[in-house]
């Protein structure tokens, strides 16, 4: 499956795969934080379990659906870890970051010139700003654990990757929203906050998940070995 995968992505040209990964970080935060949006607008109409799972739907989806093409990261952290643990190219990172971040701003302003909200659902911490910044690095460190685990290289790895990916994220959205947001994604923060003008504590949700994702290259080597993390991209 490994050396498949990297067959395809040799097969990917480098315009195709950054176009992956804004495409695939724009629908994230289309749908997720337009599932805020549209929830505060229409009172609750959503829910705030409807929230979770959209963003755990529209990870899976988007995985199963260009994870082939560039890895399917959609998340600048995401993309930092992979570097970190050897599985990407430095070459590659900032790149991605790119793409990443200006497909999350398209989104942002789309959902702006669609709705009138006064965040656009940008991450706002809901108590202290040390918890959340702790819940966040927790958060991101758990998710990336799962998706060193389930990938092979910088993409994943077998029919349930995406299915494994989208759960933790709905799941954790499910239980740490209210509190932190539940963000992990430094993309999906920046967007609204830029868009919206909230920029106060946007440091909690660009340096939270990165610590955390990084943290996770650490525990998958002491739970996995040089298997998890330590083969040169």
């Amino acid at each position: 499956m490994c050396a498949l995968a990297s067959t395809s992505a040799r097969m990917k040209t480098s315009g195709s795969k950054y176009f992956a990964e804004a495409f695939g970080t724009f629908a994230l935060v289309f749908a997720g934080t337009g599932a805020i949006i549209i929830n505060d607008l229409q009172g609750g109409a959503v829910s705030h379990v409807g929230v979770a799972l959209t963003f755990g739907l529209i990870v899976m989806a988007m995985i199963y659906a260009l994870g082939d093409v560039s890895g399917a990261h959609f998340n600048p952290a995401v993309t930092l870890a992979f570097w970190f643990a050897r599985r990407l190219p430095a070459r590659e990172v900032l790149p991605y970051i790119v793409s990443q971040c200006g497909g999350a701003l398209l989104a942002s302003l789309l959902l702006r010139f669609l709705f009138v909200h006064p965040t656009l659902g940008a991450t706002i911490p809901a108590h202290a700003i040390a918890q959340s910044f702790v819940l966040e690095i927790v958060l991101t460190c758990v998710l990336m654990f799962v998706i060193l685990c389930v990938s092979c290289g910088a993409r994943e790895s077998g029919l349930m990757a995406g299915a494994a990916i989208g759960a933790t994220v709905g799941l954790e959205a499910l239980f740490a929203g209210p509190i932190s947001g539940a963000s992990m994604n430094p993309a999906r923060s920046l967007a609204p906050a830029l868009v919206s003008g909230h920029f106060a504590v946007l440091w909690v949700y660009l340096l939270a998940p990165v610590l955390g994702a990084l943290m996770a290259v650490s525990l998958c080597r002491c739970a996995r070995g040089s298997d998890c993390c330590g083969a040169a991209a």
